[in-house]
């Protein structure tokens, strides 16, 4: 049975927060500080979240599911494109790691928004250092996953509604 646009916006919301509970959980829990990269993914998700709550909320025709979706694509897109370059930095033998830059809230302080994203996206070295391994994967893989199930979400509510 296919879902409706409203349960698969609604899953995608509650994913979203799902996903915002666990890195919280990993934060003040654990005590597994989050990298530049890691807190660009929260804010991915968030928006994400936010969108798939919108989309639920306004409960939208076939035109407005499809914006909505095209949205929703758009913030899990760039959200996997961060947790690809997360993976690519993790990746890097030892001596190719790019050293470690001042910490995000200095950067957010002193830098232009625009040079903070470039300097973020450049990566650091210590969001090459891996922390979190769970069935063999890295938490930016995990993050990966949980992207591509929102993408696979808002592609759902794109292509459903589409005749």
């Amino acid at each position: 049975m296919m879902l409706s646009s409203r349960s698969l916006n609604l899953l995608g919301f509650l994913m979203c927060a799902g996903m915002l509970t666990f890195a919280l959980y990993l934060q003040h829990v654990v005590g597994l500080d989050p990298c530049p990269l890691c807190i660009f993914q929260r804010v991915a998700v968030m928006a994400a979240g936010l969108l798939f709550l919108v989309a639920f909320l306004h409960g939208a025709g076939a035109l407005g599911s499809r914006f909505h979706g095209v949205l929703t694509l758009g913030a899990s897109l760039v959200g996997i494109g961060l947790a690809l370059r997360h993976l690519w930095l993790q990746s890097l033998p030892a001596d190719q790691v790019p050293s470690c830059g001042p910490g995000l809230d200095y950067m957010m302080d002193v830098l232009p928004l625009m040079q903070v994203f470039k300097e973020v996206l450049s990566g650091s070295g210590e969001c090459a250092e891996i922390e979190g391994i769970f069935m063999g994967i890295t938490l930016p893989g995990w993050t990966l996953m949980g992207f591509a199930v929102l993408a696979l979400l808002a592609l759902m509510n794109i292509v459903k509604f589409r005749r």
